[in-house]
């Protein structure tokens, strides 16, 4: 679990990244789970746009990525869900 000082410190890491997925109204799906896994490995930090049309929650679909992709929620906002995995590969974000 990552604690509220490093929650705040991704989030303004997080700030000047565009969202790299789009969740429409298919919903979260497996192919979907398997990219934003190999992204999160190579990015640690991503963001996924919430479209207008998507018939679930966002706070439920942040919850079913986070589970499928073993990774954090550090922020919901609007239409924008942010990420965090630490990567095995290529560690480039050092948590205070």
């Amino acid at each position: 679990m990552l604690t509220g000082k490093q929650k705040r410190y991704l989030r303004a890491q997080a700030h000047h990244l565009n969202p790299i997925f789009q969740v429409g109204k298919t919903g979260v799906n497996g192919n979907m789970l398997v990219q934003v896994s190999e992204a999160l490995e190579k990015r640690e930090l991503i963001k996924i746009s919430v479209l207008q049309n998507c018939m679930e929650d966002r706070g439920e679909v942040a919850e079913q990525i986070a589970d499928g992709t073993k990774a954090e929620i550090v922020q919901v906002i609007g239409n924008v869900i942010v990420l965090y995995k630490e990567s095995q590969e290529n560690k480039q974000i050092e948590l205070p």
